[in-house]
């Protein structure tokens, strides 16, 4: 359950994001005539060739560009490795330096664009350029020496000035046929490109029962989209899917006998939780048959919770579970001035009969009487017995571990006052 709301609220927030930003957009068809220069900064990796006299590095760089239309940008790039390590060789015949060595990287290149309009998002393009190496040693065959590069990569508008932007670059020096590889981070700003705030009206996403959920999400979550209260347990499903992340298809999300409304507005316990305040008994229970209250721990009743399991059809109860009513015997015969309510529970199958289940539950819960007054010698008007069937399951009846939880015997015990249970 949890695992699905998670999912159906990701994808809400989702949708309604995209709606928000597609609404918001102003078409633009004068970007690029308006503001066509841009400035980048970033930082990368260069990778040379294994032969090369010094090592890998980062460097820093910065490019001017012009775009004079939508798919073509003009760039000038300035790059600068402050600092690469002298690589060294096991061979001795090979030549190597004795310190490190800096090196600039300065061209021209051309960039393609795949998709490149005003507002969208994701910008690829196809990069080609010439320029040239310059070092403070002799790094290649020259300490100048020209290049080509090819390469690839991408932008992320995150609106008309300004974008993240991703680099892949392959270099080719032109008199060794050395092969380097730039990769690069880098933010762009382009400069002009902020346009004065247009108003106007955009439609919304449709909520006909005004529940804070629109109608479409209501279809896949299964509530009613002109109904604000689905299950009609007193909270809108807008507050049981967004604030409280209740179920707005089940009036009792906890299964502890309070409706999600009430354990909100009236009682303030959790409706998520189905003993608020720790104390051993469910909310529901305290509120409805002890009269204690559901957010003190101390005014708990004792309960023993049995699954004891019966033939099919009968309420005689098996000697294994004897051992387990002789200490509810016990609890009482040290305290005689306690009572007990005996209550029993059955599963819901789709063929369950009401009136049927709550008779059978009502016999089985008279047979645990009927063992603590006969066997346990504790007095029968101390005790009553209750049949509820499966009108108060403690799990949805959709498994058979549930439904096994659901077939219980709950005893409920209330000490006296000059008892000292705690």
């Amino acid at each position: 359950m949890i695992h699905q709301r998670l999912t159906l609220t990701a994808l809400a927030l989702l949708v309604l994001g995209m709606n928000q930003w597609a609404s918001a957009q102003v078409p633009e068809t004068d970007l690029f005539e308006r503001a066509p220069w841009t400035l980048t900064f970033g930082l990368g990796h260069l990778k040379l060739e294994g032969d090369t006299v010094v090592e890998d590095g980062f460097f820093f760089g910065a490019r001017l560009g012009y775009s004079p239309t939508m798919h073509w940008t003009f760039e000038g790039g300035l790059d600068i490795a402050p600092s690469l390590d002298n690589r060294t060789f096991g061979d001795s015949d090979r030549r190597s330096l004795d310190s490190g060595s800096w090196l600039v990287r300065g061209g021209v290149d051309a960039l393609y664009h795949l998709r490149n309009t005003a507002n969208m998002r994701f910008d690829p393009y196809l990069s080609a350029g010439l320029g040239l190496y310059i070092s403070q040693r002799q790094i290649l065959s020259e300490k100048i020496e020209p290049y080509g590069s090819l390469g690839a990569g991408l932008f992320y508008h995150f609106n008309d000035e300004w974008a993240l932007r991703g680099d892949v670059r392959g270099a080719m020096v032109s008199r060794k046929t050395d092969f380097n590889l730039w990769t690069m981070i880098s933010a762009t700003y382009r400069w002009g490109a902020h346009a004065a705030a247009e108003y106007r009206l955009i439609g919304g996403d449709l909520d006909s029962d005004s529940d804070g959920i629109p109608d479409w999400l209501e279809l896949l979550i299964g509530t009613d989209p002109f109904d604000p209260d689905t299950d009609g347990d007193g909270l809108t499903d807008g507050e049981e899917f967004w604030i409280f992340f209740t179920d707005p298809l089940n009036t009792d999300s906890d299964f502890d006998g309070l409706t999600d409304g009430d354990e909100v507005r009236r009682w303030g316990t959790d409706p998520l939780n189905p003993d608020t305040d720790g104390g051993g008994v469910f909310d529901g229970h305290e509120v409805i048959e002890d009269g204690t209250d559901p957010l003190n721990p101390y005014d708990d009743l004792r309960l023993y919770r049995l699954n004891i399991e019966f033939d099919y059809d009968k309420a005689d109860l098996r000697p294994r579970y004897f051992d387990d009513l002789d200490v509810v015997a016990r609890v009482m015969r040290r305290d005689p001035g306690a009572t007990a309510r005996i209550e029993g529970h059955a599963d819901r199958r789709p063929r369950s009969d009401r009136d049927y289940n709550i008779r059978l539950s009502l016999r089985r819960a008279q047979a645990v009487l009927d063992y603590l007054a006969d066997i346990g010698g504790i007095s029968r008007d101390r005790m009553t017995a209750h049949g509820y069937g499966f009108d108060r399951p403690i799990a949805p009846n959709d498994t058979e571990e549930n439904m096994q939880r659901n077939r219980r015997t709950e005893i409920y015990i209330r000490h006296s006052d000059n008892f000292g249970r705690r």
